[in-house]
Formats: structure tokens, sequence, C-alpha cells
């Protein structure tokens, strides 16, 4: 019988745990991404309306014609802060091609919490603070980072759970703007 030292259990947790992404109690999974179809076939992103930091309302629907990153993280999860650096740079390089990220934290003390984190990282995109109603249209949102790339006619094109690459963003950030 082997017996593994403590510290590589521990190692190996924290690694399934990077790679899996920041999990709820109702799922623990592999990171998974869907490709959801041809443009025709795409399903429509669920609009909502939420307020940014400053009290503006962030309506997606107003995103129509601009390819949108929808990112649901929390400041907690190891992941998120992973991709938020890739996101910030996705903002500044490809906002004049009519591209956005959208972040909604779900962070359960909501701006108390997330607003000291943004300008930690000089995120430069809008950030909203989630409401069940808005988790629930997109599934229940049980994993964290949760992304969805939304093309320019407001529908789905791909849906990510748990930690992907950034060239795997990037890729098909610019298939959706081209």
């Amino acid at each position: 019988m082997h017996h593994f030292p403590r510290l590589s259990a521990a190692a190996a947790l924290a690694a399934v745990l990077l790679l899996a992404g920041c999990a709820s109690q109702v799922s623990r999974g592999e990171p998974s991404s869907r490709r959801d179809g041809d443009a025709a076939s795409r399903k429509a992103a669920p609009d909502f309306e939420l307020k940014d930091m400053n009290g503006k309302t962030i309506r997606l629907s107003e995103y129509r014609g601009q390819v949108v990153l929808l990112n649901f993280w929390a400041t907690w999860c190891g992941p998120c802060k992973i991709e938020i650096p890739w996101f910030v740079e996705f903002q500044r390089t490809y906002k004049d091609l009519g591209f956005t990220v959208i972040g909604v934290s779900v962070d359960e003390d909501g701006w108390e919490a997330v607003r000291p984190f943004l300008a930690s990282r000089q995120v430069n995109y809008p950030v909203v603070v989630s409401t069940m109603e808005v988790e629930q249209k997109y599934g229940g949102v049980e994993a964290l980072p949760i992304s969805f790339l939304i093309d320019r006619d407001g529908r789905i094109a791909n849906t990510h759970v748990g930690l992907v690459t950034k060239k795997t963003y990037e890729d098909e950030i610019l298939r959706l703007l081209d």
C-alpha cells in the first residue's frame, strides 16, 4: 500500500480545483466547452438589467451588434482570477472592433467584496452583481467561472464552464468578430 504525503494530496486537490473551476456544492466537474451550432440555430442570450458599480443600468440587449463575452465569476474563485487579466487585455485590444466583456459577479457580499477587487485589478469593462433571477436564466450557474460568448445577433455561440485557455477565448472572439 502506498502512503502519499499530505502535501501531495493537497497539491493534487489544488490542481484539480484549478482545472475544474470553482464548483458549488451542486456540481464538481471537468472544465467543459460547448459550441452552440451555426448562427441560425443558436439560442438567444437571455436579456437582463443589472446595475454597475456606479449605479448605471447595464442591459445585455444594449450590446446587440457587438460580440460579448459574458463572464460569471466571484472574487474568491481561483480560476476566475486567472481569466480576468485576459479579459482586461481582450477589452483593450478588441473594444474598437465591436467587442466587450461584461463581468457578472456572484459574490454574496456584493459590491462590498467586488469594488476593491475590481480596483486592485484595474478592470476596464462593465461589471454587475448578479441576482438569482439572472443566474436561473443562464442555467443556474452551478460552477465558476462560466462564460458565454455571444454573437452580434445576441445569440450564444460558445459556453465554457471552468478554466479554458486564453487562446481558446481569443480564437473564438476573433471568429465572431470576423
